[in-house]
């Protein structure tokens, strides 16, 4: 093993994007020697395509291309968030000054110059692959803990990164985008003024996403948010054998005694309103009183006895 050979844990991948059959063959075979696992593109819709399959380590994007050039590549890896982590070495023969500069705005972290040399590129890669590695190592450390984490800039809602576990969440409560939600980004550009920041809780059901603001990162316009997920599912599930209600029935009473109208309780758990009263009739039957107050009164006193 040369000096500009990396040390490779299973096989790092690699996506060369190059329109230039001798420029492939010429990386191809340098990497492969070197123990990476390769992949190639020749165009820049084959590369959006890969890259999102195989979530490579490092993609090595030719800057010209017909079509769809490396830059356009570039500007969309990094607006997708299942590839927006993956660090692009350009590969450009143009070094004016506007050129590198547009490299980096669409989202390079490096660049290296034509015609290609095999040992710089193996040494920019190895560089690269580490800190990569050393990335994706943290945001699963993070997720493993229940510590799902994105960094929101204030200015634009862009989600500059996010974890596994966090991307998942945004898709379960919001649908999931690039962008920040709209109720998320509201509550941190009024937290980051605050000394003491207060938490954001949207609920969904009976389950509830919490998102406490951290820290600001270097970028003081970027700023560290971690959520955290709490269910009541099991407590629904101890009233309704308790009481003996059908699981509606204790969902009902669940919201009763958060204070929930019967209209709101419709919303959230997608029946009319004209429903939710049927099933309240049940519920009081049930726990032998007259009034929803009274209801609530006996579901908050078991949840103390359970908590």
């Amino acid at each position: 093993m040369t000096m500009f050979e990396p040390t490779l844990q299973s096989a790092d991948i690699v996506l060369i994007v190059d329109d230039q059959p001798d420029n492939l063959a010429l990386l191809h075979d340098a990497l492969d020697e070197a123990g990476y696992a390769v992949l190639v593109a020749t165009d820049g819709a084959s590369a959006l395509q890969r890259a999102r399959q195989a979530h490579p380590d490092v993609v090595l994007l030719d800057a010209v291309m017909p079509e769809m050039d490396g830059f356009e590549v570039a500007r969309r890896l990094k607006g997708d968030p299942s590839t927006q982590a993956i660090p692009i070495v350009f590969m450009t023969g143009l070094t004016d000054t506007e050129h590198v500069v547009a490299a980096f705005a669409a989202g390079g972290a490096d660049f290296v110059t034509k015609p290609i040399k095999p040992k710089e590129v193996l040494a920019r890669i190895a560089a690269h692959v580490t800190n990569a590695r050393e990335t994706r190592q943290a945001r699963s450390a993070l997720d493993a803990f229940g510590h799902a984490t994105l960094v929101v800039r204030a200015s634009d809602g862009k989600l500059v990164w996010q974890t596994a576990l966090a991307r998942a969440l945004l898709v379960e409560y919001f649908g999931g985008d690039e962008q920040a939600p709209p109720t998320l980004l509201q509550w941190l550009r009024a937290q980051t003024s605050r000394r003491d920041p207060a938490p954001l809780t949207v609920e969904r059901g009976a389950k509830r996403l919490s998102f406490a603001l951290h820290e600001s990162t270097d970028d003081d316009d970027q700023w560290l948010v971690v959520l955290r997920e709490a269910s009541d599912a099991a407590m629904i599930e101890a009233m309704s054998i308790a009481f003996r209600l059908t699981a509606r029935e204790a969902e009902v009473l669940y919201w009763v005694a958060k204070g929930k109208t019967n209209k709101d309780i419709g919303d959230i758990l997608g029946l009319s309103p004209r429903t939710v009263t049927k099933h309240l009739e049940h519920v009081f039957q049930k726990l032998g009183v007259e009034t929803r107050t009274a209801a609530a009164g006996l579901a908050i006193g078991r949840v103390r006895q359970l908590g």
